[in-house]
């Protein structure tokens, strides 16, 4: 069991390289001090081969105060560099510095450390090379090679003789060559290839064509101080071309040009798109590709131990006699009306296990569609879900629920093999399916996901588990959030990572919206955001959001131009019902709108509610929605309207649900991940360096439904007094009760709102809120109004 346990924590970042773990402020100090170090070691080295004759008395009196050396860094220059210098590995030693230097620079600028061991590693076995190759060349001179490369090559000649010791230096070179530098055959042949074109190219420049003239009678003349060539006509009169002869089936020799021997120069015509393309190859040889990561480029994915296990490590437990019971009662139930079965089996799953019978022939299959109570009953189960038949196989399915339901961790499915290998662009792992398959999709393909069920059956459960999925597979440059909780309690535990992964207006204080006028204009703002993305698209020549940022880290679009690197965005609201109550249209037009156009540049929608009625999940919505997961709901018509197929009524709850793309229907468990999970994930991200603020949306200002117009007093409406005393003794500024006390009709009782907003006694509109009064009594009306008339 604690084997288990121990592989289960298995680390799950993406790829390890070198880390030394020390905080920030330590990485400077240290980087600084083998900055100063590498220094101080090249101008020892680099001063010891002038002075160190002079200080060769000095070494054995170090400890002497009083004794001075030649050496620019005095007596520990001058030590230090005997000891590499001398001891060591001679001139080789001056990379020490360098490497130190490199080493030095990392930790200083915070740098990623990976590679850096590649770098030591080459870096040292270079130093042997080039200080035993000093030896071999410079044997009389052993201060060059140093005492390493002197023995060491005196060691290897007494086995190898200096022939041997030749090759084998030529071994590791030719090595250190192919590994470092490419170093190919091919290469060598291209380079000397070209220089010999290169010369020949030049030699004939240099060089003046020859020219072939001929005279009029006939002989033959070399001009070699001309550069136009001259062309003699010997045929100066008509009657002096001779005629030609043609006869049938004769053949004709036409007289040929004589080839002149002048050199063709072809220059290429390079497009204006190949220019650029050969700039951005330029940049990114030079730079490298553009990384949207590098301002956060110590950024660290949580770790899986931020998970609980949930008690489940021990997998899914096999009850043999419930399956044998339940089996008995299937096939009596289904033989008391005379239904025969072929074959029966079973695939058991963490909350539900799947029995598959394939029924005798000339069983109709809506017999036995229509027996889902029967058995139901006579299993005594919560909920019976009979699919028939099976998409893809022969079979009948019978969902039956276990006795014993296994808790599905959110855990698991991250850990799993099939979730931290996946290819894709938003990676999404739900659960585990019936087969205790890990569950896992693409949101960048669905493009859109509709959330439905009753209260208390897991759809903040189920939206924590989007979120957590995506937060442990992509980096806060490459996603945005933008959520919306009307409730104001289910997502404020993200406000912690506002600065690393959420998306907000400008003037907006929280980045988490709970205010239902702040989601109409951030909803107009997403639509103003899918705007300028599609016209960057459009000015990048590209279809959609991977081809434009893949162009982009490439370095082929100008951002001097406005281009930017672009982040996916997932926008997720929590209670839609709550929304369109309460905003209706405004509300579900910009929503349909994302949803029918913001599939190509990145903008993604998750929309969960409790209440699935026609008039909240409408059919626009629907249409634009292809992926929908519902929980368990109360009735077979709220079924339909989520899933356009009934089942969702016979769910059993927690986490239970039905998720299809627009084909087949898949019953999963949703993975837990309990509220002090998110807390410890939030925590862990926020903790970390982050950007300057939460990613800005665009600036929208939202339209008031009143006209603003300042009404000429002549042109009021008859009963504007009368309306103005209704408003102000009620304190109520709304059309509807000027309607109801005046007896008017909608349109003039709208007009009168809009004279009043004018005449500042009611405030402006507030979506389905009444207008604020901002006259308090009738006493300051009558003031107001008279103050107008004057």
């Amino acid at each position: 069991m604690a084997k288990k346990r121990t592989k289960s924590k298995k680390p799950t970042s993406s790829k390890k390289g070198f880390s030394l773990k020390l905080s920030k402020q330590n990485k400077i100090i240290l980087g600084s001090l083998l900055i100063v170090l590498s220094i101080a070691l090249f101008f020892s080295f680099m001063s010891y081969y002038f002075t160190w004759q002079e200080d060769q008395s000095m070494l054995s009196e170090f400890k002497d105060r009083n004794a001075q050396a030649s050496n620019l860094l005095n007596k520990f220059g001058a030590s230090v560099s005997h000891f590499f210098m001398y001891k060591g590995f001679g001139l080789a030693s001056l990379a020490f510095p360098l490497l130190l230097a490199i080493t030095g620079l990392y930790l200083f600028l915070g740098l990623d450390s990976k590679g850096l061991i590649g770098k030591w590693i080459w870096g040292l076995t270079g130093i042997i090379w080039v200080s035993i190759a000093l030896g071999f060349f410079a044997f009389e001179q052993p201060l060059l090679g140093g005492l390493i490369g002197y023995e060491m090559n005196d060691f290897l000649q007494d086995y190898t003789g200096k022939i041997g010791v030749f090759l084998l230096l030529v071994f590791v070179l030719m090595v250190i060559l192919v590994r470092l530098f490419n170093f190919s055959p091919e290469g060598i042949a291209n380079f000397f290839r070209s220089q010999k074109q290169q010369l020949k190219s030049d030699f004939k420049k240099s060089k003046p064509a020859p020219v072939t003239v001929q005279s009029d009678d006939g002989s033959v003349e070399l001009s070699m101080e001309t550069d136009t060539p001259v062309v003699v006509d010997t045929y100066t009169h008509k009657k002096d071309i001779p005629p030609l002869q043609s006869e049938a089936g004769l053949d004709v020799d036409l007289p040929q040009e004589e080839d002149v021997d002048i050199d063709l120069k072809v220059e290429k015509v390079t497009e204006e798109k190949e220019e650029t393309d050969v700039k951005a190859a330029k940049l990114v040889k030079d730079f490298g590709e553009f990384d949207p990561k590098l301002e956060l480029g110590n950024y660290k994915f949580p770790p899986i131990e931020l998970l609980d296990p949930h008690g489940a490590s021990g997998g899914i437990t096999i009850n043999q006699e419930e399956l044998e019971e339940n089996k008995n009662r299937i096939v009596s139930t289904l033989k008391n009306y005379k239904i025969g079965i072929a074959q029966i089996k079973a695939t058991i799953g963490p909350t539900v296990t799947l029995y598959e019978i394939v029924p005798e022939a000339g069983i109709r299959i809506s017999k036995i569609k229509n027996l889902e109570d029967d058995i139901a009953l006579s299993l005594a189960a919560l909920g019976i879900r009979i699919i028939a038949p099976i998409p893809g196989k022969g079979t009948i399915g019978i969902e039956v629920p276990n006795k014993n339901a296994t808790v599905v961790s959110m855990r698991s499915v991250i850990a799993s093999n099939k979730f931290q290998k996946a290819e894709m662009e938003l990676p999404i792992a739900f659960g585990k399916t019936i087969s205790n398959e890990t569950f896992v999709v693409d949101l960048a393909k669905m493009p859109h996901m509709l959330m439905a069920g009753a209260t208390g059956q897991g759809k903040s459960v189920g939206l924590n588990a989007v979120i957590t999925s995506l937060l442990y597979k992509k980096h806060p440059a490459e996603i945005k959030f933008i959520l919306v909780d009307p409730k104001k309690v289910e997502l404020t535990l993200y406000n912690k990572i506002e600065r690393h992964f959420l998306a907000k207006l400008p003037d907006s204080e929280d980045a988490i919206i709970t205010d239902n006028t702040k989601v109409i204009n951030t909803l107009n703002s997403l639509c103003i955001e899918m705007d300028n993305r599609y016209e960057l698209l459009k000015l990048a020549m590209v279809r959609n959001i991977k081809e434009y940022n893949v162009k982009f880290k490439a370095r082929k679009l100008n951002p001097n131009d406005g281009h930017k690197f672009l982040p996916y965005i997932v926008l997720v609201i929590d209670e839609f019902a709550d929304l369109i109550m309460t905003a209706g249209k405004e509300v579900e037009t910009p929503i349909a709108r994302l949803a029918q156009l913001a599939r190509a540049i990145g903008i993604h929608l998750i929309i969960a509610t409790q209440r699935p009625s026609v008039n909240v999940i409408t059919g626009i919505i629907k249409a634009n929605f292809p992926a929908r997961i519902a929980f368990r709901v109360t009735s077979k018509i709220d079924s339909r309207t989520i899933l356009d197929a009934q089942g969702a009524d016979q769910l059993i709850g927690r986490g239970d649900m039905l998720f299809t793309q627009g084909n087949d229907v898949t019953r999963l468990q949703c993975a837990f991940v309990d509220t002090p999970e998110v807390a410890k994930i939030t925590e862990y991200i926020g903790s970390q360096r982050a950007y300057p603020d939460a990613h800005l949306l665009p600036e929208y200002v939202g339209e008031d439904s009143g006209t603003g117009i300042d009404y000429d007093i002549a042109d009021r409406d008859s009963m504007f007094r009368d309306a103005a005393e209704v408003i102000v003794t009620a304190q109520q500024g709304s059309a509807s009760l000027i309607q109801r006390k005046l007896k008017l009709g909608y349109n003039r009782a709208g007009r009168i709102i809009d004279q009043l907003e004018a005449a500042g006694i009611v405030g402006p509109f507030e979506g389905s809120k009444a207008r604020q009064v901002l006259v308090p009594d009738i006493l300051s009306l009558e003031q107001l109004l008279q103050n107008e008339t004057k």
